[in-house]
């Protein structure tokens, strides 16, 4: 059983469609997966919701593959691999078709975003050194598309350099500026430069900096007063190793998904059930991007979402610190 993997970008098909078939054929080839299911007693489902959604922790100990072709050698195929410390158990995500994933970091940004009116710079440290990441991966993706050749990885240990800013706002491009946020930190420390009023700070995660752990909303208010810009102004991307695509806030703390992704929050007790919205549990994931390894997946994230469909990240998951969050709806 071959996979069109080109259905994955159709718009003409429904989310729930493509997810079938993404299960029924996730479920035939992908060993690990198809395992998991067994044990937990579903061998077919008729909607979307009663999808098992497998730990992601798993990318940590098995192979995670969905491929029909049975010659293949999964020493040549590329992966990426979680940041950690020396002798840290780590993710990793096969990749059979790194193309797909180019496809869902393009489509996905250009679903919220002009990418032709920006020129993306990123500051990186502590990914650098890891060959094996997935956000340098994407973000070489995003300079590579520019078509200025103004788009780059900023040095790091150094401040940015205001020419480099002139220069972008004399050709009439926008500043999009990646980083983490203990990276983000750090560069303000390094000294200002008041970026142009329409620049975006996308910050990718990476709330426990060196200093002490903050919250989203702390994190970015001093974003906001150190860049010099709105806060309206400082964006987020929600990704991690074992996705190929991400989801998005825009000035507050409500992340967005792109079409071909879908959020529920679990029951941390039943993950085959979803929470009522407004209250906490378990981050579960549909990327349909991930046809060819596990689209289904269980996060160790706490978070909530809204009636809309948004969701908000709240940490990882503490079963001691369960409550409920229904004020947090009305947040911005």
């Amino acid at each position: 059983m071959e996979f069109n993997s080109k259905i994955i970008f159709d718009g003409s098909i429904s989310f729930e469609e493509k997810a079938r078939r993404v299960f029924d054929f996730q479920k035939m080839h992908n060993l690990v997966y198809n395992k998991f299911c067994k044990a937990i007693g579903i061998q077919a489902v008729q909607e979307v919701h009663e999808i098992p959604l497998f730990p992601i922790q798993a990318f940590k100990d098995v192979t995670v593959v969905s491929q029909p072709n049975s010659k293949f050698k999964i020493q040549n195929l590329e992966f990426f691999e979680s940041s950690g410390t020396s002798g840290m158990s780590r993710s990793r995500h096969y990749i059979t078709d790194p193309e797909l994933y180019k496809q869902s970091i393009l489509q996905g940004m250009n679903q919220f975003y002009e990418l032709d009116d920006f020129v993306i710079l990123a500051y990186t440290p502590g990914y650098n050194s890891n060959p094996n990441s997935s956000l340098v991966w994407m973000l070489n993706v995003l300079i590579e598309q520019d078509k200025t050749r103004r788009s780059r990885f900023l040095e790091l240990g150094e401040a940015i350099n205001k020419n480099l800013i002139q220069e972008i706002k004399s050709t009439g491009k926008k500043v999009m500026l990646f980083g983490a946020a203990f990276g983000l930190l750090d560069l303000i420390e390094l000294g200002g430069v008041d970026l142009p009023k329409d620049s975006i700070i996308m910050e990718t995660g990476g709330m426990k900096t060196h200093r002490r752990e903050m919250t989203k909303a702390q994190l970015h208010k001093q974003l906001a007063n150190g860049f010099n810009l709105p806060k309206e102004n400082i964006h987020s991307e929600y990704g991690m190793t074992e996705l190929l695509s991400q989801a998005y806030s825009f000035g507050n703390e409500w992340f967005e998904c792109v079409p071909w992704m879908k959020v529920s929050i679990r029951n941390p007790e039943n993950p085959l059930q979803e929470m009522p919205f407004g209250e906490e549990g378990l981050i579960g994931i549909i990327d349909l991007a991930n046809v060819y390894s596990c689209s289904f997946l269980l996060t160790g994230d706490k978070g909530l979402q809204n009636e809309n469909g948004e969701f908000q990240v709240l940490g990882r998951w503490n079963p001691m610190n369960l409550r409920g969050c229904n004020f947090l709806i009305d947040q911005d």
